[in-house]
């Protein structure tokens, strides 16, 4: 089982396609990601963490979690990773109009999309035991 942070990935290997001033960060080259990720994908056994999906071809997956946060906790959250003005204000809105949840639902089979509370350090807990039993289990239904 291998495990990779996009944004991670994206930062060591500088994939991006330019910088987004008015969110202060840079812009992924979605492309570049897909290319970088092809073979290891084919593989199997990848755990793909990132904020979006809709870029990520169907074949890569047989399951997908949406990490779903109350606005209370949210904000806290992004302000103290020093997100602000718009940027802080479109990730709410994100949220709040389920904006990731839905991309999932159009990108990949409905029934392979499962959202999961990420408020508390327990849920975090809860998502981590919830995600290996679903692997364990598909290993076991799969080998």
């Amino acid at each position: 089982m291998a495990y990779v942070n996009i944004g991670d990935m994206a930062k060591e290997g500088e994939l991006y396609e330019g910088f987004d001033e008015e969110y202060d960060c840079p812009i992924l080259d979605e492309d570049r990601v897909i290319d970088e990720l092809e073979d290891k994908m084919s593989e199997g056994g990848v755990i793909v963490d990132y904020h979006g999906c809709d870029f990520f071809p169907e074949r890569w997956f047989h399951i997908v979690f949406v990490l779903r946060t109350e606005n209370s906790f949210l904000y806290d959250r992004l302000e103290s990773r020093g997100y602000k003005g718009k940027k802080l204000q479109d990730n709410i809105q994100c949220e709040i109009f389920q904006t990731l949840y839905e991309e999932a639902v159009l990108s990949y089979r409905e029934e392979i999309v499962h959202q999961l509370p990420s408020n508390t350090p327990e849920d975090l807990e809860r998502n981590l035991d919830q995600i290996t039993q679903w692997v364990e289990q598909w290993m076991k239904d799969n080998n």
